[in-house]
């Protein structure tokens, strides 16, 4: 069995608590009686009773697949807009004007203005001038500076997906991002992380695929968290200045995660091949960087100049053009056309998705070269896209944004939420393995993870997060309004029967709202 990278560690498990995750928070108070209404009265692990096929269903539908759950504001915009207008508006994202109340918000945020570059010469660690090395008080100092970066990645991520109106482009950021996963505390990827997923992943979240698998295999976070700066020809040297030799990390997950899936018939040889093919691609020395720019540097003294024989081709040394014509390689690959046909059918339709459905939707991807969107609006206007209502399980990210739009939350401090996602298991940015996180039902559904979502659901729904000043208890009439539509029969006599101050909680902490 082999190691992924150094020091990995697996992702912790729905409700249990990893190396990163902090201390629970004080303000989720433990609540007997909800947990026992809940879990009890409706069966924590049962899905919603079958709704009837209306069209208000289908829009909380679409809304639970397209968004991150609905808001009140959403499914009034989709009523008046029509769903399929709607599906049609939000696969171009360009033309949904952005609200000025988010681009002042994400405008504040001033590391998100740096690029890799920038990052790494403000906040990366400091070195040694005129001889003299700096202290280590002067170090503890950059390294909490630095961690300011993290956090306003974090608070932008969640600003965007709580209140943009471009939701499918934020539910595609997520996907590619967990699809194309960096750890954030791998040392220096916590500077690059923001700069990773704004450089290299939202500008191709809906364009071509081949466009995105570039941009990641040349953004210094990537190469950096597979080792690729380490990987050069034998006898040469590698980042650290030391002699280096073959990596095979990022071409092994290359191949095995980004493109061609565990079961894409690469062999042992092409992972040689491919880390051949890609020596020399890293990272710019810092006494050597530029102002500005992404901190890619091909480096042909490090590179295998030999020839190369990879996927069934032949590729003769040709410098860096040689990982071009890999990755173009990897993109075309019917294999590449497969897994990701099948990771999309599973985010947005079922765990196991039809397999007739993962064909179709392959062919689409190489008939149109990788287009991303082409890809989702065949998948969106197949009929098991639209019979598969509460199909699947909400991830602890999903649960908790949904619960917040549902709510119409006030947001300002998003740290109480990345709390909950972490101790639900899912810290963002926090998976440490390179397969990120898992899209599955089984990934997520424990008894404690429930309890602790009950218990997050009665926080939000009591005005107890201190995420605003002022935070009011969520009323239920307003989300009996946007979601009622898309809950059992149980749950509505569940709701009926409970005094005034739990019934917006047993909304939110319901099994029906548990799944999208």
């Amino acid at each position: 069995m082999r190691t992924r990278f150094a020091n990995s560690v697996v992702p912790a498990k729905a409700g249990t608590h990893s190396s990163e995750a902090p201390a629970p928070e004080r303000w989720i108070p433990a609540f007997a009686g909800i947990t026992v209404v809940v879990l009890l009265f409706l069966g924590f692990s049962a899905p919603a009773e079958a709704a009837e096929r209306s069209s208000d269903r289908q829009i909380l539908h679409i809304l639970d697949r397209l968004a991150f759950g609905p808001s009140a504001a959403d499914v009034k915009h989709v009523k008046a807009l029509g769903i399929d207008p709607y599906i049609a508006e939000q696969l171009d994202p360009a033309s949904i004007p952005e609200q000025s109340a988010l681009t002042d918000r994400l405008a504040a945020l001033e590391t998100l203005k740096l690029d890799p570059v920038q990052l790494f010469a403000e906040y990366g660690p400091l070195r040694a001038t005129d001889g003299m090395q700096p202290s280590p008080e002067d170090q503890k100092a950059r390294r909490q500076h630095a961690r300011l970066i993290l956090e306003q990645a974090q608070t932008a991520r969640i600003w965007r997906a709580l209140y943009s109106p471009r939701q499918l482009q934020e539910v595609m950021v997520d996907f590619w991002y967990n699809h194309f996963n960096v750890f954030a505390n791998k040392a220096l990827d916590r500077l690059w992380i923001g700069a990773y997923e704004a450089e290299a992943i939202r500008p191709h979240a809906l364009g071509r695929f081949r466009d995105l698998l570039g941009a990641t295999a040349h953004h210094p976070a990537m190469l950096f968290y597979l080792d690729n700066a380490q990987n050069a020809a034998a006898g040469s040297k590698g980042l650290n200045g030391r002699e280096a030799g073959i990596n095979e990390n990022y071409a092994r997950e290359l191949m095995e995660l980004h493109t061609l899936g565990a079961d894409g018939g690469y062999t042992q040889d092409d992972v040689v091949a491919l880390a051949r093919i890609l020596t020399g691609w890293g990272l710019a020395r810092p006494n050597a960087l530029p102002v500005s720019g992404s901190g890619f540097v091909f480096y042909p003294a490090r590179h295998d100049n030999g020839d190369k024989h990879f996927l069934g081709q032949d590729i003769a040394g040709n410098g860096e053009a040689e990982g071009e014509a890999a990755l173009d390689l990897l993109a075309k690959s019917p294999a590449t056309a497969r897994h990701i046909a099948f990771k999309l059918a599973q985010y947005f339709i079922a765990d196991q998705p039809p397999p007739a459905l993962v064909d179709r939707l392959a062919t689409r991807f190489q008939e149109t070269d990788g287009d991303i969107k082409s890809v989702l609006k065949a998948l969106f206007a197949s009929r098991e896209f639209r019979d598969s209502a509460a199909a699947k399980y909400k991830s602890p990210y999903r649960f908790v944004l949904s619960a917040a739009r549902a709510a119409g939350a006030q947001i300002d401090n998003p740290k109480p939420l990345l709390g909950v996602m972490t101790r639900l298991g899912q810290p963002l940015y926090g998976c440490m393995t390179p397969d990120g996180y898992h899209d599955t039902e089984a990934a997520w559904l424990s008894p404690d993870a429930s309890l602790l979502r009950v218990n997050f659901a009665k926080a939000l729904a009591g005005g107890n997060l201190p995420v605003v000043e002022g935070a009011k208890p969520v009323e239920a009439a307003p989300l009996l309004a946007t979601l009622g539509k898309g809950l059992s029969g149980r749950t509505h006599l569940a709701v009926t029967q409970a005094p005034p101050e739990l019934k917006a909680a047993l909304i939110l902490g319901s099994p029906d709202f548990m799944r999208r």
